[in-house]
């Protein structure tokens, strides 16, 4: 991006993230989200990293923010009243879901209720063939009879999903004119729009999803550009996607389900600049807050990227137990893993770590702020892993007793054990927990986590990066610069971009170039349209994937394509390669049919080049010694700590030390060496065993 002077911020949790980018210098902060109104935190993040770096709010160019506003509405259940219509004899198509029990041997299976409830879901006369040709027409006046019904019961927002409207959505938009002439001020997503492909229920759920959250969403868009306005601030506001974009307040408002994951996306892609930077063509983003831990795997300095994602899941770790939304995502695994995870004693007493968190209200018993459950924060403030005068940059300060009694009263107590012994046990068992789930992730791909490099951020990440990679069999680390505020960091460097899908199921031996020629012309002016928005002017980057799969098959995978030559032989031939990495072998002869087809406009996005290793310099002085728990022996040592700020490319450390800076702290054990890279990358090195 050309502008100079750029705000980034990101909503999490447990903490508002942001980075003023001048230049070449950043300015960061990190304080506390507000629940309540979290456009608050924003506003006065934004005051006071203005006035820190002494820059008016008149000359920002550029507001990019991410948030887990939508995300929360979902998980919380906090959305508008929204009402589903849907053609008669489907309503029930959104409960009835996959028709598969998530958990098979769980006999008190809790399954999740639609975000629609029964009597607010609506039927209408209409009726498309799967090849979009009509078999019923819209009956105008059920839409009409429908009306009355939406005013008594105060629907705020309707989601408008008839049977293959992904194939001919006349009926929506129908559906959608006659509502909007007699309700103006009602919010209403169709399905044709949102996610125009096929599979009935996934569709559904897209579309009422973005329902749900929209109103909320507009409003609170709209307070973010009235407080910026009112602090002098008329610059552009951009929204990170999911997909690792951004888009505008336009497209934002319309399509608010995109937003989903938007703060972990940032973060990512700073991790896929920092493995290109650093050469690392086998690389796993992670990234631990307070809330959440999200790893992804980035081969050829590209992350994994998906179409589908479950945001709400009612069982954390089982696939089939959230609320399903198919929006362009970078593929990540997601586990309730952060600084805020709550520890304690099961009936099997077991020290249990998470899912649920104390956020940033009331917070880690250390806090202050009246939390009394045991934390993860808890546990590193007992192990010395954290300065409790410096956390979050000295705006929180840890209170070490109130730690000692919680873990004291949670974990030590119940299990007849010391508290530095819990607090060990509470840190093993987060970090076996974000292991497995990495495992998990990588072999769900085809893919191992073993000889990768292990980019680490956010503020509880450094903490525990290390002890990590041991559990993954990785051997080195690297924690980038301003690693607590990573994924803010990562959103000054995503492109304006944006993703049309289209579902058009085509044999290969069948295929005609010439109508894949004209969905791909349709589906670039429509991104087209969005993306210049944002960058009215410049080349833009076209990228087109095909979902496809053997004939006879329930489930696609993503292959990518040429920009030109689509002719069944090279089809067949990109299938063959991107399935046989995927699963080790093809099946020769078998049909081969394209279900879906993307296409995806964004700026320019260059890859930032591989830095040269800097001269070797010698280390300034340590600014003190800590009594840590080392991660390797487990035993307590002395650890040397550094400032962050004073340390060069080309300087050489060796473990155990603690290097602090305002967002977090990185620990490296006694039998890792760390390094300060070219551009201020800490790479940790030493062996995975």
């Amino acid at each position: 991006m050309s502008t100079r002077t750029r705000l980034a911020v990101d909503i999490g949790g447990t903490f508002t993230d942001l980075v003023l980018s001048v230049g070449d210098a950043t300015t960061s902060s990190k304080l506390l989200t507000t629940p309540d109104a979290p456009a608050r935190a924003v506003i006065e993040g934004a005051r006071a990293i203005l006035a820190e770096a002494g820059v008016a709010a008149s000359s920002l160019d550029l507001v990019i923010h991410g948030t887990t506003l939508a995300t929360n509405a979902l998980i919380e259940r906090k959305g508008a009243r929204t009402a589903l219509i849907t053609t008669r004899g489907f309503r029930d198509s959104i409960e009835i879901a996959y028709e598969h029990r998530f958990q098979q041997y769980d006999l008190y299976m809790d399954r999740p209720a639609p975000l629609v409830s029964r009597e607010w879901r609506l039927e209408v006369t209409e009726r498309l063939a799967a090849d979009g040709t009509v078999l019923l027409p819209l009956d105008e006046s059920d839409i009409a009879g429908l009306v009355e019904i939406l005013r008594q019961e105060r629907i705020e927002a309707v989601a408008i999903s008839f049977l293959h409207a992904y194939i001919n959505p006349a009926h929506e938009e129908q559906a959608r004119a006659l509502l909007a002439a007699a309700m103006p001020d009602l919010s209403i997503t169709i399905s044709s729009e949102v996610c125009r492909e096929i599979r009935e229920y996934e569709r559904t759920s897209t579309t009422v999803a973005n329902a749900y959250v929209l109103p909320l969403m507009d409003r609170y868009i709209a307070a973010m550009r009235a407080g910026l306005t009112e602090m002098g601030a008329t610059c552009p506001l951009l929204l990170m996607m999911s997909s690792g974009g951004v888009c505008t307040v336009e497209t934002a408002r319309r399509f608010p389900v995109r937003l989903v994951e938007s703060g972990p996306a940032g973060g990512v892609i700073l991790a896929r600049r920092i493995a290109a930077m650093g050469g690392y063509d086998r690389a796993l983003s992670f990234d631990m807050g307070g809330t959440t831990a999200k790893i992804t795997l980035i081969d050829d300095f590209t992350p994994q990227q998906s179409r589908h994602f479950e945001v709400a899941r009612a069982y954390r770790f089982a696939k089939g137990s959230g609320i399903p939304v198919r929006i362009p995502v970078i593929d990540m695994v997601e586990i309730g893993a952060g600084g805020g995870s709550i520890a304690r004693v099961d009936e099997l007493r077991r020290i249990v770590v998470g899912p649920d968190s104390a956020g940033s209200e009331p917070g880690p018993a250390g806090y202050g702020r009246g939390g009394e459950a045991a934390t993860v924060t808890d546990a590193d403030v007992i192990l010395g892993r954290v300065d409790s005068r410096r956390f979050a940059g000295g705006k929180i300060r840890l209170e070490p007793r109130r730690s000692h009694n919680a873990i004291a009263a949670s974990v030590a107590t119940p299990l007849g054990i010391g508290v530095e012994e819990a607090a060990r046990g509470i840190s093993e068992i987060v970090d076996e927990n974000m292991a497995s789930a990495a495992r998990v992730h990588a072999v769900e791909n085809g893919k191992d986590t073993a000889e990768r490099t292990l980019i680490a951020f956010g503020g509880a990440a450094p903490l525990h990066a290390v002890r990590l990679a041991r559990k993954l069999g990785i051997t080195r680390v690297v924690i980038p610069r301003d690693a607590g505020v990573g994924s803010a960091l990562g959103f000054l460097h995503a492109p304006i971009a944006y993703e049309v899908v289209r579902t058009f199921l085509v044999r290969l031996d069948r295929l005609e170039a010439d109508t894949i020629d004209k969905l791909f012309d349709g589906m670039r002016e429509e991104a087209a349209a969005v993306v210049r928005l944002g960058a009215p002017s410049g080349d833009l980057v076209e990228t087109r994937t095909a979902y496809m799969r053997y004939r006879g098959q329930g489930h696609e995978i993503a292959v990518p394509l040429p920009a030109s030559g689509l002719d069944p032989a090279a089809l067949r031939a990109a299938f063959d390669q991107t399935y046989g990495r995927l699963f080790g072998r093809i099946i020769p002869k078998l049909e081969v049919e394209a279900v879906t087809w993307t296409l995806s406009l964004s700026q320019p996005s260059e890859q930032a080049a591989q830095q040269a290793a800097p001269p070797a310099a010698d280390p300034p002085e340590p600014g003190d010694h800590w009594r840590i728990v080392d991660s390797g022996s487990g035993e307590t040592v002395d650890a040397l700590v550094f400032e962050r700020s004073r340390l060069a490319p080309g300087m050489q450390l060796s473990g155990p030390l603690a290097i602090v800076e305002a967002g977090t702290t990185t620990i490296i054990p006694s039998d890792f060496t760390a390094r300060i890279a070219a551009d201020g990358e800490i790479v940790i090195e030493g062996d995975a065993a």
